[in-house]
């Protein structure tokens, strides 16, 4: 049985990924997959309780070092007790942040030696990397906007706006840096309602907007997790290609 594949949402605070995780959710649904979906920090039930301190805002001014590593704890469990028994069964995997994350948060955000997560995501992980990770950003202003108008705010949505706009710059630079599997998509434009609709649910990238401060591309090809984006700048929508030199993206049903 081929492997599964990988797939990761990001992003800063009011990017909307809750909602994107729903339409991705339901667009390999209707191609047959039962998608794994997961988070992070958590997606297992160790790292879940550890997601609980490390989110707590009493824990406010915890060691910076000592949240990257509660963060690659947690990463350690959910790998070993969901990611990588999904992606041997062939199940397809999607998982709300992932590493990335870390580079952007605790790397741009805390400041902290990008170096040093290398070597950590290196022995925590790895060859394990995604397939293909959707970054949605926007502007900070608006992010922390939307992201107030929520429930109380955990321990990193409390942040300063300083705090973000380095986590931001940070996530950028990585899809600068990863064209082929980081996937730019302005989110500041409001999702259109999706409906019911047929196989193909719409996902909604928008355009990208005069305001963001990155030049990484955004294509219209999704061919490393066997999908393809319909249509270039439009909202769009998923279907199935078949891989060069790879037989076809089969349907994976969960155990």
């Amino acid at each position: 049985m081929a492997p599964g594949k990988f797939i990761t949402l990001e992003g800063i605070e009011g990017a909307g990924k809750s909602t994107q995780l729903g339409l991705v959710r339901a667009s390999l649904e209707h191609l047959g997959l039962s998608p794994v979906m997961t988070r992070e920090p958590g997606g297992a039930p160790i790292a879940e309780r550890l997601r609980r301190v490390l989110l707590d805002p009493a824990c406010q001014g915890m060691a910076a070092d000592a949240e990257l590593l509660l963060m690659f704890a947690a990463r350690a469990e959910h790998i070993a007790k969901t990611i990588r028994p999904a992606l041997v069964r062939g199940d397809w995997v999607v998982c709300d942040r992932f590493t990335d994350a870390t580079y952007a948060y605790q790397g741009g955000g805390r400041g902290l030696d990008p170096a040093r997560i290398a070597i950590l995501e290196a022995f925590v992980q790895g060859s394990l990397r995604p397939d293909l990770t959707l970054l949605f950003d926007l502007p900070v202003a608006l992010g922390l906007e939307r992201a107030g108008k929520r429930s109380r705010p955990d321990r990193f949505e409390a942040e300063t706006a300083s705090f973000f706009e380095g986590t931001r710059a940070a996530y950028l630079a990585r899809a600068r840096s990863e064209p082929g599997r980081i996937r730019v998509i302005d989110a500041s434009a409001p999702l259109p309602d999706g409906g019911d609709g047929p196989p193909g649910r719409r996902l909604h990238p928008g355009r990208r907007s005069a305001t963001s401060p990155t030049s990484a591309p955004r294509t219209s090809s999704l061919r490393p997790v066997g999908l393809q984006m319909v249509g270039p700048a439009e909202p769009c929508q998923w279907r199935q290609t078949r891989q060069s030199g790879a037989g076809p993206a089969e349907p994976r049903h969960q155990a």
